[in-house]
């Protein structure tokens, strides 16, 4: 009776880490259309949410001598690489197009895994990484010689790299005995991110008078404030703090499915709050990517060291990642929460901490 109480709290938990997540890039257009920088948008989004999770960062400080590597790892890849390379394409492409591209994690993954690492892939995942390319080829529609912006396009791509970089690290002072709570990393990733898109975005030279104006949301205006209050309260500290909740009530499989849900949920409030319309073979190329995704993640090969640093993140994301003894205590993909249900080694605790990233 409790075990099935658990569960069904978890999947809830991972529904609404999936659906924050996803609103990140709907909340975030409109803000960049009305005149602020990406890049500013993006100090805001984690400079907001590091004061948010200042008390937990204090409570987990011991991390800064037993992780370091980690929590930096952290913050540069998951949050501020992801980030920042995110909102910057969804300022030239759809939001759901950029997060079907960062959705090619998981296959590239598998491309370090056999062609770095050197470990050979199942054919089920070789099989996971075409289908993703191929429905990738469908939402661009390379027929057309690409319909999208191509800089955009690479943006997103980067933002994939970046997630595929932090699902990677390993063996940074791992401690089987002391795993590392994901909620300080998490903490900590912030704070560094916040610190490295200080120095990156300027953010003294940002317009500051458009917060206290309007963003047009496909006819309507948003105040902005509203808008950069869910970026911060829900699509990101929300976002991941419950995707961690959720993996540790939850099977990393279940938390890897529902973690794709978010480029699923992106799309649809894209389409319904945006204006930002699919058509047929996009939608048919985005299920396939997401289904090529989630074969490639659930049928990595594990890795012959038994405990790896950090694992994945889904989102995010969207940033928006996580992770080997991280990932004991709590959630995974940048999975993503999500995200990040999608762990290097491909085992369990891999998974955990990155399905509460992910994202965006």
């Amino acid at each position: 009776m409790h075990a099935s109480q658990g569960r069904s709290a978890g999947l809830g938990l991972a529904l609404a880490s999936a659906f924050a997540f996803g609103g990140s890039g709907v909340a975030a257009k409109p803000l960049i259309e009305a005149g602020l920088d990406p890049l500013h948008v993006v100090w805001l989004r984690v400079a907001g949410a590091s004061l948010v999770m200042l008390p937990v960062a204090w409570r987990h400080r011991d991390l800064l001598r037993r992780k370091p590597a980690l929590l930096v790892g952290f913050g540069l890849l998951a949050v501020a690489g992801v980030q920042a390379f995110y909102f910057a394409s969804i300022s030239r492409i759809p939001v759901g197009v950029a997060l079907l591209i960062e959705y090619l994690a998981p296959a590239l993954v598998l491309g370090w895994v056999r062609f770095v690492q050197r470990r050979p892939v199942t054919r089920a995942a070789a099989l996971g990484v075409v289908l993703a390319v191929g429905g990738l080829a469908c939402v661009v529609q390379v027929w057309s010689g690409l319909t999208f912006d191509l800089f955009g396009l690479l943006l997103a791509l980067a933002a994939a790299c970046c997630q595929v970089g932090y699902f990677v690290l390993s063996d940074q002072g791992s401690d089987e005995a002391e795993p590392a709570d994901p909620l300080g990393v998490i903490a900590y990733g912030l704070l560094i991110g916040a610190l490295v898109l200080t120095v990156v975005a300027r953010p003294w030279g940002m317009d500051w008078a458009l917060l206290g104006g309007s963003a047009d949301m496909d006819g309507s205006a948003v105040p902005a404030w509203l808008l950069l209050g869910w970026i911060v309260l829900i699509a990101t500290v929300l976002a991941y703090v419950t995707g961690v909740i959720s993996v540790r009530r939850l099977s990393p499989q279940v938390a890897g499915v529902v973690a794709c849900l978010e480029a699923v949920i992106a799309t649809v409030l894209a389409w319904v709050l945006l204006g930002e319309h699919l058509d047929a073979p996009q939608i048919i190329g985005g299920a396939v990517v997401l289904m090529g995704a989630f074969i490639a993640q659930s049928s990595t090969p594990k890795a012959p060291v038994a405990v790896p640093v950090a694992g994945s993140v889904a989102g995010s994301v969207g940033g928006g990642g996580d992770a080997g003894d991280v990932g004991e205590t709590g959630d995974g993909r940048d999975a993503r929460a999500a995200r990040d249900a999608r762990g290097a080694d491909g085992s369990g605790r891999d998974t955990e901490l990155s399905a509460g990233q992910s994202a965006p």
